[in-house]
């Protein structure tokens, strides 16, 4: 039996009634009381994440924004001292090689924040393309990072961090050495749920501290522990990439539609450049779409998209939307079509059954 990667908080899952699984060779809490009173927490109160299996590499030295300029998709020369950024690394090819947070710390001084099952693969993908005055250190194991996710997050937040005014975070803005009931920690308005909320980063130490005294601080406010499950149901309906799913070597930030990403006009020759340069100009041969079904059924990841008998793509992403209570999915589809309404048949167990293209994101936020 493989040996599975634990997070600093793995002892205290059992003490909430966490059911864990294999994520990415992370044994991690699927759910700890259900998927959608999970969800339902975060879309109306507040949800508390252990995502500290995501992995935190340090980008240091003079050259370090040249450096990153060259592996990202974004315009990392807009970032400002406290500001995060989301974007891409690419393959020449255009494919995914991972999508990230970038923290500008200081000056010369960044923390790029990537997927799990990444950690290692991105690390070595930063060292073989590395230049001039620069140093990578790998942070993943010393980090912890919790999610705290909901319209009451800032609420519950505030109560821990006497120090400062959490108001004044804008997303994608943070704050590094805040005291979070005495523990130092960066505070980040930015999440994957789509809704309103924190992320803080601390020492793997004090993970089991932080994790206790935010359930605490938020017992009044409903705050509840969450697991992948609903983590998972959340972004999706936001319409927030997952690796693996929506983006991968075989898909391109462009098509995967986190274009807003995609600096091809930046004057540094990032890799994957010329072809993504060549996509938005020519246009794409296929994007991903939302999809709604007619018959009965629900769309999973991998299955078939036909119009009429041509196989037209694939289901990215797909489940029983909580919030919405509609079975939807995301599918990336040829582009000839993808015209909102157009009727689609998904291949569910062996039989076609109709479906439709639908706006997205699917559900947006009252409260962000």
């Amino acid at each position: 039996m493989t040996h599975l990667k634990r997070t600093p908080l793995f002892e205290v899952y059992k003490q909430y009634g966490a059911k864990t699984i294999d994520f990415g060779g992370w044994e991690l809490p699927v759910q700890f009381s259900s998927i959608k009173e999970e969800h339902h927490a975060v879309r109306t109160k507040a949800g508390l994440f252990d995502v500290s299996h995501m992995g935190e590499i340090e980008v240091t030295g003079p050259e370090s924004l040249s450096f990153l300029q060259k592996i990202m998709t974004n315009d990392v020369s807009k970032l400002t001292i406290s500001g995060a950024q989301y974007t891409a690394m690419c393959y020449e090819n255009g494919g995914t090689v991972d999508d990230l947070l970038i923290y500008m710390l200081a000056e010369e001084h960044y923390l790029l924040v990537v997927n799990a099952s990444n950690i290692e693969k991105d690390f070595q993908w930063l060292n073989e393309h590395l230049e001039g005055d620069v140093q990578l250190v790998n942070l993943s194991q010393q980090t912890a990072q919790l999610a705290l996710q909901g319209p009451a997050s800032e609420l519950v937040l505030q109560k821990l961090c006497p120090n400062i005014n959490l108001a004044e975070i804008a997303p994608f803005r943070f704050q590094k050495d805040v005291e979070v009931n005495g523990i130092k920690a960066i505070v980040s308005r930015t999440g994957y749920t789509g809704e309103n909320g924190f992320e803080v980063y601390c020492d793997a130490n004090c993970a089991v501290k932080l994790w206790n005294d935010l359930l605490v601080a938020g017992t009044d406010e409903g705050v509840i522990p969450c697991g992948l499950g609903a983590r998972d149901t959340l972004r999706f309906e936001a319409v927030l990439a997952l690796y693996g799913q929506e983006l991968s070597p075989d898909i391109s930030p462009l098509e995967a539609g986190i274009g807003f990403a995609v600096k091809v006009n930046k004057e540094a020759d990032f890799i994957g450049k010329a072809v993504l340069k060549r996509q938005r100009e020519e246009g794409l041969e296929r994007k991903l779409v939302g999809v709604e079904m007619i018959d009965r059924g629900i769309p999973r990841h991998g299955y078939p998209v036909y119009k009429d008998s041509e196989n037209i793509g694939f289901i990215t992403t797909g489940t029983q939307s909580p919030s919405l209570k509609r079975n939807i999915g995301l599918a990336l589809l040829n582009v000839e079509h993808t015209t909102i309404d157009e009727e689609v048949d998904i291949e569910i167990r062996g039989k076609r059954l109709k479906a439709k293209i639908v706006a997205t994101p699917f559900y947006k936020s009252a409260s962000k």
